[in-house]
């Protein structure tokens, strides 16, 4: 499933969602979870309950969590997560609202090359969509 992140591209600040502990801080698991819990109804990603399940389903992929666990999620927390995991791709992938043309292209040369995820894609109608599952 594709989520139309675009708004969140463009306008979110992503080291404050996912940042290391030498970059913010021993505290930085705790402030980058605050964070997106706290900005997860400015972006609101998951918003079907369609997306909620295959949202679920990704994460389960991810290991980090029983299905228990991610059962008892409510739609924030997983907002909140989502928005951790588009900010992880993009800092990694050196993605921003900034990229140009070139960017973009030096960005699937990498995922093509699997040195990096390749979920985050422009569209042809110009917005910026995240794959999430298999």
């Amino acid at each position: 499933m594709e989520l139309d992140i675009t708004n969140f591209f463009n306008n979110a600040a992503p080291m404050d969602y996912s940042a290391s502990i030498a970059e913010i801080g021993q505290n930085a698991g705790a402030d980058t979870w605050r964070a997106a819990k706290d900005d997860s109804t400015e972006y609101p990603l998951l918003t079907t309950d369609e997306q909620r399940e295959a949202f679920r389903n990704y994460i389960k992929g991810v290991g980090a969590w029983d299905t228990d666990e991610i059962a008892a999620m409510d739609d924030t927390d997983l907002n909140a997560l989502c928005i951790q995991v588009i900010s992880r791709d993009m800092r990694k992938s050196a993605l921003s609202a900034d990229t140009d043309d070139a960017g973009w292209t030096e960005y699937e040369r990498k995922a093509e090359r699997g040195s990096i995820s390749g979920r985050i894609y422009k569209g042809d109608d110009g917005k910026v969509y995240i794959y999430i599952g298999e």
